[in-house]
């Protein structure tokens, strides 16, 4: 059953693997449409649009640049490639929806979706749902990896190329955002988050007040300056028990039912304007049911209820 008002919804596949150390994230777009998102959605009442896949550049023909920040020449252009398929859906009307693909990509979507709601004086928060921070620099992260620093580039601290993605830098205000689910954070990654301003739920937070009070307070912290909310889900956000599929597994994540009330309780929200879904893996998961299981929350999110 759906109570949701039918909305114009575009799917956008970013097959990007760059940003991750282990491959087969790029594979994520399919896997979420062999899992029938764009019917599932439709089923709802929604009008939806696949768009295809965006041109990401290959990684066996890839620049990979330097140590500290791995593939960042082809990340930035990836990025802004999706920043303008983006904004292109927002300005027909439609709801993106950013089918990843690796989190990296999240610097292209949310600057994008940042900028849309400036042009038109909406203020635009991030619910940035994570088993990690995000908020890695060159300077901080053990791997180079660039999916570990989006948050950090979206806030404005980060290399040139991936800070002035969107038309103001930082793309977002900190607190702006709220970072929900972490549990694995490197060492000098929690300072800078512990700094950055960003509204913060860890895992702990979750186990002692339960999902329905986390993510009431988030929405409702947010919705006092915002207008609209993007929500970056990275699939490693959920325990691995029900969602193996991830290249980063961090036990002790949300369980179905907490997760379905995160999404359910973000659609009663009415605030949702966009939406990542990233980090899965097709290679690691079982049968596709890490995308089944994404496809289910996704229609939670976008109206689908019990009774």
């Amino acid at each position: 059953m759906s109570t949701a008002t039918p909305r114009a919804l575009e799917l956008i596949g970013v097959p990007l693997d760059l940003g991750a150390g282990r491959r087969g994230v790029d594979m994520g777009p399919s896997a979420l449409r062999i899992a029938r998102i764009g019917e599932t959605l439709a089923s709802l009442g929604h009008d939806v649009v696949d768009a295809g896949n965006i041109d990401v550049p290959q990684r066996e023909i890839a620049e990979a640049g330097p140590a500290e920040l791995r593939f960042l020449g082809p990340i930035a252009q990836t990025c802004r490639t999706l920043y303008a398929a983006t904004r292109s859906a927002l300005d027909r009307g439609r709801c993106p929806i950013i089918l990843g693909g690796d989190h990296s990509l999240a610097m292209g979507s949310v600057a994008a979706v940042a900028d849309a709601g400036r042009a038109r004086g909406l203020r635009v928060g991030v619910i940035w749902l994570d088993a990690h921070g995000d908020m890695n620099g060159p300077g901080t992260s053990p791997s180079g990896n660039i999916h570990g620093m989006p948050l950090a580039c979206l806030l404005g601290r980060g290399a040139d190329p991936l800070t002035t993605i969107s038309e103001r830098r930082p793309a977002v205000d900190p607190q702006d955002v709220a970072l929900i689910g972490i549990r694995a954070i490197d060492g000098p990654e929690s300072a800078l988050i512990r700094s950055s301003g960003v509204r913060v739920w860890t895992m702990r937070a979750i186990d002692e007040h339960g999902m329905r009070s986390v993510i009431g307070d988030a929405i409702e912290d947010l919705g006092r300056e915002c207008d609209l909310l993007h929500v970056s889900f990275d699939v490693d956000f959920l325990d691995p028990g029900i969602a193996p599929g991830v290249g980063t597994r961090v036990r002790g994540g949300p369980n179905y039912r907490e997760a379905h009330l995160c999404m359910e309780m973000l659609a009663d929200s009415g605030m949702v304007g966009s939406v990542d879904v990233v980090e899965l893996n097709p290679i690691l998961d079982r049968e596709n049911a890490s995308a089944e299981l994404a496809v289910e929350l996704l229609a939670s999110l976008f109206g689908k209820r019990i009774l």
